[in-house]
């Protein structure tokens, strides 16, 4: 069996969902699950929903959930389904103001899948095709870890497993990527772009020969098109490479997505959906070498944190640990550090989450930092590379690898 994993923009509309049927076809006999994410920019939306709930302001998030529901229902009628018939919209906002936020997060938002899923399941059933549509959130246990839950393998193998073994299962299964459920049948996600790790996972569960993401680009390039205008195709790079690559800011595949599959050598495939008969690139172990060009990989809204001891004390030996505790609990992702005898500096992501781990660290450093930041990754970099990337440009930080060069620079530059 393969794995298939169409992202939004695959879906965006009813040409897009009408080019997955032709993909699909094009696999013949093959069994395939096929893991969908929220069509076009369904989850911003529904995040605004969310937000607008959260600040009272109740008519603009109903008109904002109006606005979700017409997308999807325009999008249905031209695909030649029925509304309310073939699919079941749903009514009310799955919203509890006396719930946190990120609870509440998790409920709504998660319904961008669920739509997105039930027109593509419904629609391969029309065109003849042996189709059956899973509930991920029942299938795919987590813990209460909202907007970032964690996955129980060993539930989740077994559910997925018993449902995909039974006998006269359909041909094509249709899931949710990004969602997950609790015990208690709540709904939660795997933290933004998860789709990609939810098609690992059940590569992983299932001994898929291979797992494929289609995307909107030829395949892994060696920058980021709408940065770099010259870019190029990289046919197959290692998983250790890929995870470098996603681990300092690569768009193209989510961090958590190549674990799963380097642990049972299922091959990795990045394809274009608009060409889905050319090449793209291969994630593999099997005799692929190093990376021979340049990498460049940006990766947007940091901030640079830099701790000094009130009382002079050697922040490396005495206080690492507390520093990573404070870092850990208030669940920032690190993209950098650096230190000294007395400072020590960390580049993290910019999160709603940062505000609280700078109060918590000034109860014990001298705590300043910058926001508004970008770090840029340099991979197979040379003098004259690095030269050029530094022109033009106010750089707040450097480390230089033998291969490898990292630039913390202010945005807009």
């Amino acid at each position: 069996m393969k794995v298939f994993k169409f992202g939004g923009a695959s879906v965006k509309n009813a040409a897009g969902v009408r080019n997955v049927e032709q993909i699909i076809r094009l696999e013949g006999s093959h069994d395939l699950m096929v893991v969908v994410s929220a069509m076009g920019k369904t989850t911003n939306a529904l995040e605004r929903v969310v937000e607008f709930l959260a600040s009272g302001k109740e008519e603009q998030a109903l008109n904002q959930w109006v606005d979700v529901m017409d997308f999807h229902v325009d999008i249905m009628k031209e695909l030649g389904l029925k509304p309310g018939s073939d699919i079941r919209l749903q009514g009310e906002i799955p919203y509890d103001p006396a719930l946190p936020y990120d609870e509440n997060y998790d409920q709504v938002v998660s319904m961008g899948e669920i739509l997105s899923t039930q027109i593509v399941a419904v629609y391969l059933l029309k065109q003849g095709m042996s189709v059956e549509w899973w509930n991920m959130p029942k299938l795919l246990r987590t813990d209460t870890t909202w907007r970032e839950a964690i996955v129980d393998d060993a539930t989740s193998r077994a559910t997925i497993r018993a449902g995909w073994d039974r006998p006269n299962r359909p041909q094509i299964v249709v899931a949710q990527g990004f969602i997950g459920g609790t015990a208690d049948g709540k709904r939660t996600t795997l933290g933004r772009e998860g789709s990609d790790y939810t098609a690992a996972l059940l590569g992983n569960y299932l001994d898929a020969e291979s797992v494929t993401i289609w995307k909107d680009v030829p395949g892994i390039l060696n920058a980021d098109p709408r940065i770099e205008p010259n870019t190029v195709l990289i046919p197959s790079l290692r998983y250790q490479d890929a995870v470098e690559l996603s681990y300092s800011g690569a768009q193209i595949i989510h961090p958590k997505t190549i674990r799963p599959l380097e642990n049972k050598h299922i091959p990795l495939l990045v394809k274009p959906f608009g060409e889905p008969e050319a090449a793209g690139s291969r994630i593999a172990d099997d005799g692929i070498g190093p990376i021979n060009i340049p990498v460049y990989i940006w990766r947007k809204n940091q901030i640079l944190i830099t701790m000094r001891a009130k009382d002079f004390a050697f922040v490396l030996e005495e206080s690492l640990s507390e520093i990573f505790d404070i870092i850990h609990a208030h669940r920032l992702k690190v993209s950098l550090i650096q230190s000294s005898a007395v400072t020590i500096s960390v580049c993290v992501d910019n999160t709603r989450f940062v505000p609280g781990a700078i109060e918590a660290l000034q109860q014990r450093f001298n705590v300043s930092y910058n926001d508004h930041l970008s770090l840029l990754t340099i991979r197979g970099t040379t003098p004259e590379i690095l030269d050029q990337a530094k022109q033009g440009r106010t750089i707040m930080l450097s480390q230089t690898t033998r291969r490898t060069a990292r630039l913390v620079v202010k945005d807009n530059e």
